[in-house]
């Protein structure tokens, strides 16, 4: 096995079955941020198993081979430690925080959701109704179904549009050969990231990984490929009709994958355009029109896309002023850009926001496991920030032009109808 130090403190080890190893030794801290990343999830579905992916990181806690649900509950909990899962588009996650004395057993637990679920047909009838009740929250949360119809407007043929639960009815149809399945094609050393940070070395870790059965054999099945991708619907407004107290808004467009560079100039724009009480969004929809409590930009990259939008909630007679003071916002930003000084202030912001997220084990666990899954060398701290500060004016507002230009712009508006 290779061993490369990238940085201080930080080393990568790539397993010949194909398993990627990071760690980062944070010698003034007493406790370790563990994960586990499955490069198989949502965006590997077919149509008629969506939700199959969030449904197995759910399974994998109703029991292993050597512990009951209850058991993997309580071994890290006891400790003081956490214990966490999520399912996105491109990865599968699970994740431990513990003391440093405690990492043989994040290892062994993490080992045992992933490697050793039972995945039994006798659970699945109970979780699938937990599932059932999820669905059930986001559909009577307005602020985050409008997220949910978007994708799929924007992505109605691509699994990036599935929602990450599942529906009702496909959810209602797994079964728990489902799961076996899905467990057998894509749970395997060779299609995962394990990352770690804090009080631990890199040759530990390794230990306990080889002790556990990671770093066995070759690499006969190499890691899952990103998801082909499928033309956006750009320039469509969808209504629907919903009894809320508000409209909710999301207005945005196809933008382009994680790995390409011009993502700094894209969360520059990000910054700029609603990304704190600053931001033009802020400042024109709710400090000058006085038209929303909350408005923000957001984006989001996966492996083969991404996208970039804007989320307004407000009153439904108002709705149209705020689309109309937004869509005027996009056309500014698209013909002109951000002058020098604007631009100035954004760099720094962005700086302060990339320093401030590493003041914790998990953030710096996520910073390296988020480079290895895009397929991206390791940048340290100083290189990052000379990216961000050699972003120029002109390449903001190239980005600018492709992704904020009006007739790109896809928008649904979740609430009455005015």
């Amino acid at each position: 096995m290779d061993r490369l130090r990238l940085d201080d403190g930080l080393y990568r080890t790539r397993a010949p079955n194909g398993l990627t190893v990071l760690t980062e030794t944070i010698p003034g801290v007493r406790s370790v941020s563990l994960g586990v990343w499955v490069q198989t999830a949502s965006a590997h579905e077919d149509r008629r198993r969506m939700g199959v992916s969030h449904m197995l990181e759910h399974m994998v806690f109703k029991g292993t081979e050597r512990r009951t649900a209850k058991e993997l509950a309580l071994a890290l909990e006891i400790r003081g430690g956490s214990l966490d899962a999520y399912t996105s588009r491109d990865h599968t996650s699970y994740q431990a925080h513990v003391l440093d004395s405690d990492l043989p057993v994040a290892v062994d637990i993490l080992t045992d959701l992933v490697r050793r679920p039972l995945l039994r047909e006798s659970d699945l009838a109970t979780e699938r109704n937990v599932v059932l009740e999820e669905i059930a929250g986001v559909m009577d949360t307005p602020d985050d179904m409008v997220f949910e119809m978007h994708a799929a407007t924007l992505w109605p043929e691509h699994p990036y549009g599935y929602p990450i639960l599942g529906t009702t009815e496909t959810v209602n149809a797994l079964s728990a050969t489902d799961l076996q399945d899905l467990h057998r094609a894509g749970y395997y050393p060779g299609n995962c990231v394990i990352a770690a940070a804090g009080h631990l070395e890199h040759q530990a870790l390794l230990d306990l990984l080889d002790r556990e059965g990671w770093l066995n054999g070759s690499a006969a099945r190499a890691s899952k490929p990103p998801v082909g991708t499928a033309p956006a619907v750009q320039g469509v407004e969808r209504q629907e009709a919903r009894d809320t107290a508000q409209a909710h808004i999301v207005i945005g467009s196809e933008a382009f994958p994680y790995a390409d560079p011009r993502r700094y100039a894209l969360s520059m724009l990000t910054c700029a355009f609603g990304g704190g009480m600053s931001s033009r969004l802020f400042q024109r929809i709710r400090e000058d029109l006085g038209l929303a409590y909350a408005i923000y930009a957001f984006q989001q990259l996966y492996r083969s896309s991404g996208f970039i939008g804007v989320y307004v909630g407000t009153q439904p007679g108002s709705a149209r002023k705020a689309l109309d003071a937004i869509r005027q916002e996009f056309a500014t930003l698209a013909a002109e850009g951000l002058p020098p000084e604007e631009l100035a202030d954004v760099k720094q912001q962005l700086k302060g926001q990339v320093m401030l997220s590493l003041e914790s084990t998990t953030s710096r666990m996520n910073r390296l496991a988020t480079a290895a899954l895009h397929g991206e060398d390791y940048r340290p701290l100083d290189d990052i920030l000379a990216l961000i500060e050699g972003v120029t004016g002109e390449d903001v507002a190239a980005v600018g032009r492709d992704v904020f230009a009006p007739e790109r712009q896809t928008i649904v508006v979740l609430g009455p109808q005015p």
